[in-house]
């Protein structure tokens, strides 16, 4: 693999933030803090790019598990900048709850759905969030991304959920490169080597994969590095998630 340049890159990543705020005059952050790497790379990111109280950070709890909202408080501490909670959890209920009159509907029927309802509230939470920031500050607030290459390539991420943001400054590095950035600023090592998970499945993000990340950015680089199975694998989860990324769109005058 390419040699990775985490101090260039990191501070690549922070004028690039700088210059966006700069060009569009535009406030401050809002990302949601999911207690793993990614959320507290991209928090550090914006803390060191706009300072630390332009920089809102939201716990969205969802049935969800005490480590999260800890680890998150951790990174709020670390890095100085806001962290609000906003429990999602009866909403969340009270949505199933409708749904439920609508028919009798098994767990095993519902699982797909509500794994994915909850990342579609939080998204919301987040823009809401943005929206108020922004009137109170009467500067625009943007909604950031927390989604990596690897999990972005093999469509990774709740379509109309975690994927709808505004701003995505680790889109373009390896679950590799995330965890040597967060080296880099000292992301507090039990959030950033934490075995990552969707928080919503019970299963790590390579047990439900079934593809380890190093394969998978190895496989970006060279489709040649990885053993056969191994990249019909990824090209498989690849080649699935090609409609999250392109919507149909029809157009006059050329459709025969």
């Amino acid at each position: 693999m390419k040699k990775f340049d985490v101090k260039k890159e990191t501070e690549n990543v922070i004028n690039f933030i700088r210059d966006y705020y700069k060009k569009y005059n535009l406030g401050g952050a809002v990302l949601g803090i999911s207690g793993g790497k990614d959320s507290a790379v991209v928090a550090a990111l914006f803390v060191k790019s706009l300072g630390s109280e332009n920089v809102v950070g939201l716990t969205l709890p969802c049935h969800s598990r005490k480590i999260d909202k800890s680890n998150a408080e951790l990174i709020s501490n670390f890095y100085g900048f806001k962290l609000y909670n906003i429990d999602l959890t009866n909403v969340f209920d009270t949505f199933k709850n409708e749904i439920n009159l609508i028919g009798n509907f098994n767990e095993e029927q519902l699982k797909n759905s509500d794994i994915n309802i909850k990342p579609r509230l939080r998204m919301s939470a987040c823009y809401y969030m943005a929206a108020l920031l922004s009137s109170l500050n009467n500067k625009t607030y943007l909604v950031a991304g927390t989604s990596n290459k690897c999990e972005l390539y093999v469509g990774y991420f709740t379509k109309g959920g975690d994927s709808v943001h505004d701003i995505s400054p680790i889109a373009d590095f390896t679950v590799e490169e995330v965890i040597k950035i967060g080296e880099y600023l000292n992301v507090p090592s039990e959030v950033l080597y934490r075995t990552p998970d969707d928080g919503l499945s019970s299963l790590s993000d390579e047990e439900k994969l079934g593809v380890k990340y190093s394969d998978i950015a190895s496989y970006i680089e060279d489709e040649n590095s990885v053993s056969t199975e191994v990249a019909k694998k990824i090209k498989k989860l690849h080649n699935n998630s090609l409609h999250k990324f392109n919507i149909p769109t029809y157009r006059k005058n050329k459709w025969k």
